[in-house]
């Protein structure tokens, strides 16, 4: 049987898929499969993946026809794992040697249902350590606690999928799935309902042995079209499901607080944003907060810093404008 499933989506990444391939082959294991998919790049990186294919133990490569997005993407990859564990890689992103033996050891004497990894960021030859934002580590702990504070940053703020490990009993669940089509953000909705639906999961301690890169030119997270926007579509998906939970009280303060973090860090850089998008940004964004539980966002917006509550008051007193809301 496949003991792990790393589920690694390639877009034109030619320039550093190499250094996750290389990685991944320091990781190899005859129990463990690594499914590489191929989101229909247009540069070098199908001939880089064909290569690894041979090359990388356990390697087997998945393409799509047509680019579909990251959520999709990993999605490819869920419908194919056979693994008992799954685990998420991006691919312009490296590990530690034995990283993936070293994680798996440790949700297997948990028996938890997920564990989640601190990494390190990589900006140029800078390197930082980011950490998961829950204090106890090594011991089984409820998710659905971990997501408060409202006022805190906790465990649903760091909401990358490759920070950590799942068994399979949440694949069968439907709770590793992603937002088909969601291009930015995607990892959102999908940590809210991790936190809220899994029964258990713990932090693992100990040194990071992912490396994130930053900074990379392709990444939407520095492209400023349209497909930024998406974090809108994200986030209504995580207020909309929060508010049919039966702690939709005690948890919708948490989600509204953080939908108003984001669109005020939007807004703020909104320059970096091609010049339709940032009205589109605005329009869109001040629909977001009408559609908002308004007592919710008034208390919000309240506790936040008076810089990011100006932004998003003012927001708010824009007119609204018909045919205003996102497009699905």
């Amino acid at each position: 049987m496949v003991k792990l499933s790393v589920v690694v989506p390639f877009f034109n990444v030619q320039r550093y898929a190499p250094d996750a391939l290389r990685s991944l082959r320091a990781n190899a294991r005859d129990d463990f499969e690594f499914l590489l998919v191929d989101d229909c790049s247009t540069d070098g990186t199908p001939e880089i993946l064909r290569r690894a294919v041979r090359e990388v133990p356990g390697a087997v490569l998945l393409r799509h026809e047509r680019n579909s997005g990251l959520a999709t993407a990993r999605n490819t990859g869920l419908d194919a794992a056979r693994g008992e564990y799954v685990a998420f890689l991006d691919g312009d992103d490296w590990l530690a040697p034995g990283h993936f033996a070293q994680v798996l050891s440790v949700i297997e004497e948990l028996g938890c249902d997920f564990v989640r990894t601190d990494h390190i960021r990589c900006t140029g030859s800078e390197r930082s350590v980011q950490r998961v934002p829950v204090g106890r580590r090594g011991e089984v702990l409820r998710p659905r606690d971990a997501i408060l504070p409202a006022d805190r940053s906790t465990s649903v703020d760091y909401p990358y999928a490759w920070a950590g490990m799942y068994h399979r009993r949440l694949a069968e669940r439907g709770l590793l799935r992603f937002t088909d089509g969601l291009r930015t953000a995607e990892d959102r909705p999908w940590i809210w309902r991790l936190h809220r639906e899994a029964d258990s999961f713990a932090v693992v301690g100990g040194t990071p042995g992912i490396f994130y890169r930053r900074g990379v030119a392709s990444s939407l997270t520095h492209i400023g079209d349209m497909r930024q926007l998406d974090f809108i579509r994200a986030f209504d998906q995580v207020i909309e499901e929060t508010a049919k939970d039966p702690e939709a009280d005690r948890l919708m303060p948490k989600a509204v607080r953080t939908y108003c973090a984001i669109i005020a860090h939007h807004v703020g850089s909104a320059e970096r944003f091609e010049p339709v998008v940032a009205r589109k940004l605005r329009t869109w964004s001040a629909a977001a907060l009408r559609r908002l539980p308004q007592d919710v966002l008034a208390d919000a917006l309240d506790g936040m810093d008076a810089r990011r509550a100006a932004v998003l008051r003012r927001l708010r007193r824009r007119p609204a404008l018909v045919g205003a809301g996102v497009p699905a």
